[in-house]
């Protein structure tokens, strides 16, 4: 059973909530989150309701303050990750709605400019597998949760000017 705990205020201070699921909207539960411990399981955390905004890949561990995350206000939403076994693919595009040079990918990537020549990736199908998106080269920058489905546009998901140059697996055991 997957468990995180949210706490309203830093180093686990204040009214807590726990959770095993995915939750849109933390703040029907507490005013604030600004702490949290990942008993089991991993999650994304949003800092806006509905799964919207800047993300966090949280595994299991104690995460005392949100904003030593890299990211401004507070814990808004989570989305829990499944546990994933077996093979991991994904086919990323250059434009959106799937359009211009198209390559497959089943591990990770750190930069498809090196390995590609791609210089943007504006769509992806995600077949098998949980994957995490990143703005910059190396696994740097903000990052995107993509699970199973089809994604024609990430400025429809809220990532505006946004170009994903990397690609990694979520292989942790979740």
């Amino acid at each position: 059973m997957v468990k995180i705990i949210f706490y309203e205020d830093r180093n686990f201070q204040g009214r807590s909530y726990e959770c095993s699921s995915d939750c849109s909207e933390i703040s029907s539960y507490l005013s604030r989150c600004n702490s949290c411990r990942v008993e089991s399981g991993c999650f994304m955390v949003y800092d806006r309701s509905n799964y919207m905004g800047n993300q966090y890949f949280l595994r299991r561990g104690e995460y005392s303050d949100y904003s030593r995350m890299g990211m401004s206000e507070s814990i808004r939403s989570c989305r829990m990750i499944p546990m994933h076994r077996g093979s991991f693919r994904m086919k990323i595009y250059e434009r959106e709605n799937f359009g211009g040079q198209m390559y497959e990918l089943s591990d990770d990537c750190d930069s498809i400019m090196d390995r590609y020549r791609m210089s943007d990736c504006q769509s992806c199908n995600v077949m098998d597998g949980h994957w995490l998106m990143y703005e910059q080269a190396n696994y740097r920058g903000r990052m995107m949760y993509m699970r199973p489905g089809e994604y024609r546009s990430f400025r429809d998901m809220g990532f505006n000017n946004a170009r994903f140059m990397s690609m990694r697996r979520i292989t942790d055991t979740c």
